[in-house]
């Protein structure tokens, strides 16, 4: 399997370093060795995605494994629900690569990684060669139809209708989301009343919700891990200068983790 054009819809043929289609659209592929098929046309600013010290902060904290119970069971979850001996995974928003590795590394498969951040998408293929990585739109998938067997979206938005037409008969979505109390002594330092995370289930469009399950856990940080995991977080824009201060100053903080971990199937 290959991308397709992000401009005409065909497919795209890998010879020489770059990638082009029927219509001569052609898509390099960088020294770091993903490919970027997100036109101008298609972005909404300049540089769309996670910025550099969110990028940076992230993968310091997932470099402690925090959440490799949570790596874990992604992996676990596409070798009990793909059957073919070959299958094509798709990670959306796959940022630095962290799950999307492992994916690689665990089920043997074709893994892709896709996300709108090209700082992102560079430093996980440096990283990883393990992966197809490609810097491209989750609304716009460069996939053809049918042509992926699993879909893991972590956080991750997409249109329902990408998903239908990209994923094969009986393929599958895994999707993570924040359970109720994920991160809450975190969202405590910053809101006077924490609310509690809605957990209801997606309903996506022609795909029919198969498992459900919650993972959760206390992780055990040190004050600059704690800022870490507040830089990945968007409530990093409402901390003050002061709390922000406080908390690296810490020798340790507690926080929970919460995920809602769900496998949708593609209706026949």
């Amino acid at each position: 399997m290959s991308y397709q054009c992000p401009l005409c819809h065909q497919s795209l043929t890998l010879t020489d370093r770059t990638y082009r289609c029927s219509n001569n659209h052609s898509f390099d592929l960088a020294k770091e060795g993903y490919v970027n098929l997100m036109p101008v046309q298609h972005k909404r600013s300049k540089d769309p995605g996670d910025n550099k010290e969110m990028m940076q902060a992230r993968r310091r904290f997932l470099d402690h494994d925090y959440y490799a119970r949570l790596r874990n069971r992604i992996a676990e979850l596409c070798l009990e629900n793909t059957h073919q001996q070959t299958s094509t995974i798709l990670d959306i928003g796959c940022g630095e690569g962290y799950y999307t590795s492992h994916l690689a590394q665990e089920t043997q498969s074709t893994v892709f990684g896709l996300d709108i951040s090209k700082a992102m998408i560079k430093q996980a293929a440096k990283r990883y060669s393990d992966v197809n990585f490609t810097v491209a739109s989750s609304q716009r998938l460069p996939f053809s139809d049918n042509s992926l067997n699993a879909v893991v979206r972590i956080y991750a938005p997409c249109h329902h209708d990408e998903l239908y037409r990209t994923i094969a008969d009986n393929g599958i979505i895994i999707t993570v989301t924040p359970a109720a109390r994920h991160l809450f002594q975190l969202r405590e330092l910053i809101y006077e009343e924490v609310r509690l995370h809605h957990d209801e289930a997606e309903s996506i469009v022609g795909f029919e919700l198969e498992s459900e399950e919650n993972l959760s856990y206390p992780m055990h940080l040190s004050g600059s891990d704690a800022y870490d995991l507040l830089q990945m977080t968007p409530f990093a824009w409402k901390a003050s200068p002061g709390l922000v201060a406080d908390l690296k100053s810490r020798e340790a903080f507690v926080c929970d983790t919460d995920f809602s971990i769900r496998v949708y199937r593609k209706a026949r």
